[in-house]
C-alpha cells in the first residue's frame, strides 16, 4: 500500500531509503522467488509477512478460507505460501478468511474455515512457521467472515493449534469495536503481528482520531517484541506522509 508511485519490485529500495527494516505486502505470487529475494538482499530487508493466496483479487475475492467449494485450491495455496516463506526466510503468513459466498450459510463457512486453518496450521508447523488470521471491518469489506477480536479468537481457540495467532489490525478494530489499548493488553500473547492506519480514511498515523503516540508506546511497554506493519493509504505521496515515523 506504500510506495505505489513505483513498480512493486522497485518499492524495496524505496522502503530501505525511507528507513524501514522489514517489508510486508498482500501477495508475492505474481513475482518469482529469485526476483523478490534479490531485492530483499540488495536492501538488507527482512521479509516480515504476506498472505496465503487470496483467490481472484481483481474480481473482489479476499481469501477463500471460508469457501466450501475451494478446499483443494486452498490447500494448494498453503503449499505455495510455505514454498515462498521458506525461500524468503519469512517466519509467518496471514490466512484471510474471505468473503462468504452468497450461496453458503454461516455454519458452512465456519466449518470450512476451521478445517482449512487446521490443515494450514499443521503444514506450517511442520515447516516451523507461524500462521495468522485477522478480523476486517464490515464497512470496507462487507461480507468478510471475521469481523471482531472475539470472533477471531474464538476461531483460533476452536482450531487449537499452538502456531496459529491473531493478526491485530488497529484500523479495522477501531472501526469495529474500539477499546484498542485494553483489548491489546488482554490478548497480547495471542497477537502475532500488528498493522496500523488511522481513521477515518485509512491514512497515516496522525491524520485521524487514533492517538498513535500513546498506542505505540503502550504496545511496547506491555512487552510486544514483533513487527508493526504500516498498512495505510498515504494522503499524498508515501514519503510526504512518513513524518510520523520520526519519533521512533
Amino acid at each position: 500500500m506504500l510506495f505505489k508511485e513505483h513498480h512493486f519490485l522497485d518499492r524495496f529500495n524505496d522502503a530501505r531509503k525511507a528507513g524501514f527494516e522489514g517489508v510486508e505486502y498482500v501477495s508475492p505470487y505474481e513475482f518469482s522467488v529469485p526476483d523478490i529475494k534479490q531485492r530483499l538482499d540488495d536492501n538488507d530487508l527482512k521479509q516480515v509477512l504476506f498472505n496465503l493466496p487470496l483467490g481472484n483479487w481483481a474480481n473482489g475475492e479476499r481469501g477463500i478460507g471460508c469457501h466450501p467449494g475451494r478446499i483443494s485450491e486452498y490447500r494448494d495455496g498453503v503449499d505455495k505460501a510455505i514454498e515462498y516463506a521458506l525461500a524468503l526466510d519469512c517466519k509467518q503468513c496471514n490466512a484471510l478468511a474471505g468473503i462468504v459466498p452468497d450461496d453458503v450459510s454461516y455454519q458452512q463457512a465456519h466449518e470450512t474455515l476451521i478445517a482449512n486453518l487446521s490443515y494450514a496450521a499443521e503444514k506450517f508447523a511442520a515447516a516451523k512457521l507461524n500462521l495468522l488470521t485477522e478480523a476486517i471491518n464490515t464497512y470496507d469489506m462487507p461480507g468478510f467472515f471475521l469481523n471482531t477480536t472475539a470472533q477471531a479468537l474464538s476461531i483460533i481457540d476452536e482450531v487449537n493449534k499452538p502456531n496459529l495467532y491473531y493478526q491485530y489490525d488497529i484500523y479495522h478494530m477501531q472501526r469495529m469495536e474500539g477499546e484498542l489499548a485494553s483489548t491489546i493488553k488482554m490478548n497480547l500473547p495471542r497477537i502475532g503481528h500488528f498493522q496500523l492506519a488511522d481513521n477515518p480514511g485509512r491514512h497515516e498515523p496522525g491524520s485521524g482520531e487514533i492517538n498513535y503516540h500513546f498506542l505505540l508506546n503502550f504496545i511496547e511497554k506491555n512487552g510486544y517484541k514483533g513487527w508493526i506493519g504500516a498498512e495505510y493509504n498515504p494522503l499524498t505521496t508515501t514519503l510526504e506522509g512518513l513524518s510520523w515515523m520520526s519519533k521512533y
